[in-house]
């Protein structure tokens, strides 16, 4: 009876919080949430020869699915060459506490056009549907901005979007675009003569007040590949801007100087109460803590170094790691980071966040796997490259760039694309040309561990109009219309209990949390009804 008391338990959670808004209360809770479904991921055809728009992927990532591990529905873009990048909600954790508020919505900047997406997922999850286009037009004509990049939701429910230059690619027009909730453009967020130097991600921690941004570098440069001496003619960013919050003004920055040489995600710890966080620096490949001090002033410093591998057939001496993507687990105990270029995920153990420790690697692509023509030269002078695995028969291409952790800390999903122009640049037709693929990590959460799924990988080099660059990956808005308990309970997609609801007339479909909270209990009871028990039999 095990699946069916797990479904009952979901229908109980989802009941009791039939009056809140999305997301969940606390961290820790959101760590007891159901397993996750499915998962959107971001597929960019901009930049390998194929003339088509990029697209919003669906992904099957539940085990108990026929169409596990497979790609089960793509939402194309009206237009070309508009580089989908990252993506954020419309309304999130940060509105959990309004009842009026929906998350549905899922917020897909592109890099490159200027254009900012708006698909509605909670009609539909599976299939996702295109909704709104803000046009770039629209936006450089009320706030000179360009080039949007990190999303996200605010308490107000507004859309708050960094924007890393203007028109031209110039990093001095970047900033911070605001959109209504009905993606209207509203403005900048931040007060005039506070934009930051350079442009990337950003987060903000309301109980300290604060939002804390980060530099990636000009558009003119980075759009076009990546040049070293870019970095010394200073068309890349090595600073932290610390804005007040709301208020928009930049009240210090933190120049982290050579050791901090791109500094791109950027994060606090979940702990609303806890005023410290990381910045992953790409070039210089270090892990920078950023906190408070006693004086309540920002300071920071370097607890995680990648060590610059010495190399022989590539474009310099020394390679670095390139830490692109890191992420913190809900529960603040583990920060996972990767590599791009050497080639592995890493888990270190952040309970003190001063003193990281390494708790687990493994080695899924880059440059130095054995196969490559590039080898790394150790101190004693031998040439080595790292065993990567080949996962259902296929050879790993590229290395690992965007991560994506379930609630409950045990996966960790991975994707292989940073940015057309640096996947060509790096990785060539290897990557380009035969297309991404998405991994799946099992995480041991007890004792430190990361070990490859042999079952997962989703091949976006056979996709149907040809190979995609794939990138992002993001949940849906609410795991219970998928919930799939063990046999022999199978459950079923929403919409059967949509039928059994004598409601139905009011054209409100039940998978969206408006449904439920107008209904309560007795949503939650057509649920159960819908539960098919063939299968016990």
């Amino acid at each position: 009876m095990a699946g069916a008391a797990e479904v009952v338990r979901a229908a109980e959670a989802r009941a009791c919080c039939a009056h809140t808004g999305p997301g969940y209360a606390s961290p820790l809770e959101a760590m007891a949430g159901p397993r996750e479904a499915l998962i959107y991921v971001t597929c960019v055809y901009n930049g390998t020869g194929i003339e088509k728009p990029d697209y919003l992927a669906t992904v099957d990532v539940h085990p108990n699915s026929p169409s596990y591990s497979k790609v089960i529905h793509r939402l194309p873009m009206p237009y070309v060459g508009d580089e989908l990048h990252h993506s954020g909600w419309n309304s999130c954790s940060s509105c959990h506490g309004d009842p009026s508020t929906v998350r549905q919505f899922l917020v897909l900047p592109s890099l490159l056009s200027g254009r900012i997406y708006a698909v509605n997922t909670g009609k539909s999850p599976r299939a996702p549907s295109l909704h709104k286009v803000v046009e770039p037009e629209d936006i450089v004509q009320k706030t000179e901005l360009a080039y949007p990049h990190t999303s996200h939701c605010l308490a107000s429910g507004e859309i708050m979007i960094s924007c890393l230059g203007d028109k031209e690619g110039n990093a001095k027009g970047s900033g911070f675009l605001l959109l209504d909730s009905d993606f209207n453009v509203k403005g900048r967020w931040e007060k005039p003569g506070h934009a930051p130097i350079f442009g990337y991600d950003f987060w903000y921690q309301p109980r300290h007040k604060t939002m804390i941004s980060s530099s990636w570098g000009a558009p003119l440069a980075f759009s076009k590949g990546f040049n070293l001496q870019h970095v010394s003619d200073g068309l890349y960013g090595r600073h932290l801007n610390v804005y007040s919050w709301p208020d928009g003004e930049i009240k210090q920055t933190l120049d982290l100087g050579s050791s901090g040489l791109l500094p791109l995600e950027t994060r606090f710890l979940h702990d609303p109460s806890k005023d410290t966080g990381f910045v992953g620096c790409a070039l210089s490949s270090n892990m920078v803590r950023f906190f408070k001090t006693s004086d309540g002033s920002w300071n920071h410093e370097v607890v995680i170094s990648v060590t610059p591998l010495k190399v022989q057939n590539w474009i310099l001496p020394e390679m670095p790691g390139l830490i692109t993507d890191f992420l913190i687990s809900l529960d603040d105990r583990y920060l996972y980071f990767v590599n791009w270029l050497h080639g592995d995920i890493r888990q270190y153990n952040i309970e003190n966040p001063a003193k990281p420790v390494l708790a687990g690697q493994v080695w899924v692509g880059g440059l130095l796997q054995k196969g490559s023509d590039v080898v790394y030269v150790s101190e004693d002078g031998k040439e080595s490259q790292f065993d990567v695995p080949e996962i259902k028969g296929n050879r790993l291409r590229g290395g690992p760039q965007m991560i994506q952790l379930s609630l409950d800390g045990k996966r960790l999903y991975v994707t292989n694309s940073l940015f057309s122009a640096w996947d060509n640049q790096f990785y060539g037709p290897d990557l380009t040309k035969k297309g991404s693929h998405m991994l799946q990590i099992d995480v041991n959460t007890e004792q430190g561990g990361l070990t490859v799924n042999p079952n997962f990988f989703v091949d976006f080099g056979v996709e149907p109009e040809g190979p995609a660059l794939a990138h992002e990956m993001r949940y849906p808005v609410d795991p219970l219309p998928y919930l799939n308990p063990a046999p022999p309970f199978k459950a079923v997609a929403l919409p059967r209990c949509h039928l059994l609801c004598p409601f139905r007339f009011l054209k409100i479909c039940c998978v969206r949390e408006r449904c439920r909270r107008f209904l309560g209990y007795f949503c939650d009871l057509t649920f159960l009804l819908s539960v098919e028990w063939a299968d016990y039999c």
